[in-house]
């Protein structure tokens, strides 16, 4: 095809979203003339989408979801349209969702806070809420923020599910998010959590001082190849790393602290413990 323009699907979440829909388009047989008539827009405005000159809209990606029969699936365009939109996302995060949606085996160490895919609604919107108050984002995107993250975790209900290993730091279930209401909802999620036969739920107690490897988010995933990546954060910067003379470390030390942290079952009855204490 004459001045057809190649996109690179991981230099961000719109460009990812052009190459999708060029990608499913084409599997189908399908012109963009003929994708335009179906979506029930101009082929300038298909082209624009799949060259990554336009960003998508919302409606854009219901109709594209109609289209294709993603509607409600891991694979919707709507769920990449709000990885675009969600300004709170890090840069590498929204690549990190897309392949986390997918992921064989998951790995996660937090601090501070319970990590999103564990989080309960109420808690998810205090935290949102504390953003708000900080100026950091409005309220429309605090709420955006946490329907974005209830979808995050209904992708991780697939079938068959991934298996998760998470390890918290204690801080996550010492730390008062919300009231107690809130937080004792939190910890019998967590208990929950680790009852699932897909799942392995871990503290790190605070006595590990020195001897927990990690003091940031890690998150390490097994991709249905076996391939691996990491993505870690800081404050203002995440990083989404697929060289495997940088990842392989991080699997070494996740390996440790799992060796070192609290079992499953000394872990619940923490949690518990912090259960009982809020009530």
């Amino acid at each position: 095809m004459v001045n057809r323009k190649e996109l690179d699907p991981t230099a961000g979440p719109v460009q990812a979203f052009g190459a999708r829909l060029r990608s499913a388009r084409e599997a189908r047989g399908w012109t963009q003339d003929e994708l335009a008539n179906f979506m029930g827009y101009s082929s300038q405005h298909i082209s624009a989408l799949e060259t990554a000159r336009k960003p998508p809209t919302l409606p854009v990606a219901q109709s594209a979801d109609a289209v294709f029969g993603f509607t409600g699936t891991t694979e919707s365009f709507e769920r990449a349209y709000r990885e675009i939109t969600n300004s709170a996302l890090l840069e590498g995060f929204p690549e990190y969702l897309g392949l986390e949606a997918r992921a064989a085996e998951i790995r996660m160490f937090e601090s501070g806070y319970v990590p999103g895919p564990l989080q309960t609604r109420e808690y998810a919107q205090v935290l949102a809420n504390c953003a708000v108050v900080r100026g950091d984002i409005t309220s429309e995107q605090a709420d955006e923020r946490v329907e974005f993250l209830i979808e995050r975790q209904s992708a991780l209900l697939r079938t068959p599910p991934p298996m998760i290993f998470v390890v918290l730091d204690e801080s996550c279930i010492r730390v008062p998010i919300g009231d107690s209401d809130v937080m004792v909802a939190q910890m019998e999620h967590l208990i929950e959590f680790a009852r699932m036969p897909n799942t392995a739920l871990q503290i790190a107690p605070f006595s590990m001082g020195g001897r927990n490897p990690f003091n940031q988010l890690v998150h390490l995933l097994t991709l249905p190849d076996r391939s691996l990546m990491s993505y870690v954060d800081s404050q203002t910067q995440g990083y989404l790393n697929r060289e495997l003379t940088s990842v392989l470390p991080l699997v070494k030390n996740c390996h440790q602290l799992q060796t070192e942290a609290a079992s499953q079952a000394d872990s619940v009855a923490m949690i518990n413990e912090v259960r009982r204490s809020i009530t």
